[in-house]
C-alpha cells in the first residue's frame, strides 16, 4: 500500500507512545530519530509498511529498548485469555463455526495501541467484546474462505497482534479440526505490539500449531523475499494464506503473492479502509488474489 500524508503524524504519534511506554527520557531522541527516518525515505509511491520500518527501527535505536510494549504485550494476552471459554461457546453455538470464529478473530484485532482508531488500554477490550461481536462482519468473504478450505491441506497463517493471537487460537482449532496443517508465521524481531517468538511461547501459540516460523527481521508486515527457506517451501505447498490487521495487508498489497490471501482485520486508519474499498472501523474479512471463484471477488 502506498504511503499517504496521513500516515506521517499516525507514526510520530506511535513513536512519541513507545517512547513514553520505554520510560527512559528518550522521548525528544526517539521522535528526532524517526523524522530523520522520514527525512530520507519519505517520498510518493513507497510502501506504507517499508517507511513504517525505518522509521521504528530509527527509534528503537534510540530509545535503546528491545520491547518496549512487553508488559502492554502480556497485559493483553492475559485480557483476551479471559474471553475465550466465552468465544468458545459463540462459535459452537453459532450453526457456522468457521464464520464465527472469524469474527472472533477479527474483533481481537482493536487490541493495537498507540494509534486513533484502536485501544491504549488492553483492559478497554472487556468494555468493547459484545458490541464489537454486535457488529458482526461489515465485509464477509468467508463463503470463498470457507470454500478454499474445503479442498485444502495446508494453510499459513501470519499473525498480528498479542492479545488477539489468543483469540486466533480458537480460528486455527477450527481450521485444523478439518485434517488442514496451519503453520503461523510470528515477527522476526520485537516490534510494536505484534507477535514476535518468545510472546508465541509464552502464551502456547506454538502449541496449537504444526509449525512456527518467523519473518526473519524486525520489519512491519512481511518481506516474502526476506523469509528463510523453509518457510517459503511451506508457503509454496500452501492453499491459502490468512493474515491478520492492518500491517499485514500493507506489506503484503505491494507483493507478488501466488497464493489467495485471506485479510481479517478491523479497519482502523483511513488510508487502509481507502485502499481496501471498505468503510472505517469495519470488521472484515477480505479474500485477495487468486483463487477458483475469482467472479466472487470483491
Amino acid at each position: 500500500m502506498e504511503i499517504r500524508p496521513e500516515c506521517v503524524p499516525c507514526l510520530l504519534k506511535r513513536v512519541l507512545f513507545q517512547a513514553e511506554l520505554a520510560d527512559n527520557g528518550s522521548e525528544m531522541e526517539a521522535l528526532k530519530a524517526a523524522m530523520d527516518a522520514f527525512s530520507r525515505g519519505l517520498r510518493k509511491g513507497r510502501n506504507s509498511a517499508e517507511i513504517a520500518t525505518e522509521v521504528h527501527r530509527a527509534a528503537y535505536r534510540a530509545m535503546n529498548v528491545k520491547d518496549p510494549y512487553l508488559e502492554l504485550k502480556i497485559r493483553a494476552d492475559a485480557v483476551a485469555g479471559e474471553f475465550i471459554d466465552t468465544a468458545s461457546h459463540h462459535i459452537s453455538s453459532s450453526g457456522d463455526p468457521v464464520r464465527a470464529a472469524m469474527l472472533i478473530a477479527c474483533i481481537g484485532n482493536i487490541m493495537d495501541f498507540g494509534i486513533e482508531k484502536a485501544i491504549d488500554d488492553p483492559d478497554r477490550f472487556r468494555e468493547e467484546f459484545n458490541r464489537l461481536i454486535g457488529e458482526g462482519l461489515g465485509h464477509d468473504d468467508t463463503d470463498i474462505v470457507k470454500d478454499i478450505l474445503s479442498k485444502a491441506k495446508s494453510i499459513v497463517y501470519l499473525f498480528d497482534n498479542c492479545g488477539e493471537s489468543q483469540l486466533d487460537k480458537l480460528l486455527i482449532r477450527e481450521i485444523r479440526k478439518k485434517g488442514i496443517k496451519v503453520t503461523g508465521v510470528v515477527r522476526g524481531a520485537p516490534i510494536l505490539n505484534d507477535v514476535a517468538i518468545d510472546d508465541a511461547y509464552r502464551t502456547g501459540l506454538d502449541k496449537e500449531l504444526d509449525g512456527l516460523y518467523t519473518t526473519s527481521e524486525f520489519r512491519i508486515g512481511i518481506d516474502m523475499n526476506a523469509v528463510d527457506t523453509a518457510l517459503r517451501e511451506e508457503m509454496a505447498s500452501a492453499d491459502l494464506m490468512i493474515a491478520k490487521g492492518m500491517a499485514n495487508f500493507e506489506s503484503l498489497s505491494d507483493q507478488n503473492v501466488t497464493m489467495p490471501i485471506a485479510y481479517i482485520m478491523r479497519t482502523k486508519c483511513a488510508p487502509v479502509a481507502d485502499a481496501l474499498k471498505i468503510p472505517l472501523n469495519t470488521n472484515a474479512v477480505i479474500v485477495r488474489g487468486r483463487t477458483e471463484r475469482k467472479k466472487d471477488l470483491p
